[in-house]
C-alpha cells in the first residue's frame, strides 16, 4: 500500500507541522548549547547556583521537552482525521513555544507567559482527539 491511501489527502500539511516542531526544538537545544558554554555550565549540571539566566534558557527547552510526546500523540490523532484544522492548531503551539522561551530567556520567569496563546493549540488538538476517539466508539 502507497501512503496517500493510508493518510488522509490533507495530512501533508501535519508532516509539515512536524517539521517545523523539529527546528523549534533544535533551536531551544541550540540556545541551551550557548547559555552553557557562555555561563560555564559544564555537562552534566542542569540547572546553576549562580546563573539564573542560564536556568531560565534550560527551563525553555526542559519544559518544551516535557509536554512534547503528549502533544504529538494528540496532534496526531487529531490530524488523521481533521488534517488542516489540526496543522492551524499546531502551528499555533509550536510557534508559541518561541514565544515562552524568548520571554523565559529575559531572566523573568513570568514572562514566559507570553506563550500562553499556545494552549489554543493543544487544547485544540486534544479536544479534536477526544472527538476522534468518541466517533471510533460509536459515540457520533
Amino acid at each position: 500500500m502507497v501512503v496517500e491511501n493510508l493518510l488522509p489527502a490533507n495530512f501533508g500539511y501535519a508532516i509539515f507541522v512536524y517539521m517545523y516542531s523539529f527546528i523549534m526544538l533544535m533551536y531551544l537545544g541550540i540556545k541551551v548549547g550557548g547559555a552553557r558554554k557562555k555561563f560555564g555550565i559544564k555537562y552534566p549540571t542542569m540547572y546553576s547556583d549562580k546563573e539564573q539566566i542560564f536556568n531560565c534558557v534550560q527551563r525553555a527547552h526542559q519544559n518544551t521537552l516535557e509536554v512534547y510526546p503528549q502533544w504529538l500523540v494528540f496532534q496526531t490523532i487529531a490530524a488523521l482525521e481533521y488534517p488542516v484544522v489540526a496543522s492551524v492548531l499546531g502551528v499555533i503551539w509550536v510557534t508559541s513555544r518561541f514565544s515562552y522561551a524568548w520571554g523565559y530567556y529575559t531572566g523573568d520567569p513570568a514572562k514566559r507567559m507570553y506563550g500562553a496563546y499556545g494552549y489554543i493549540g493543544l487544547f485544540g488538538v486534544i479536544i479534536l482527539s477526544i472527538s476522534v476517539a468518541l466517533t471510533l466508539l460509536g459515540v457520533f
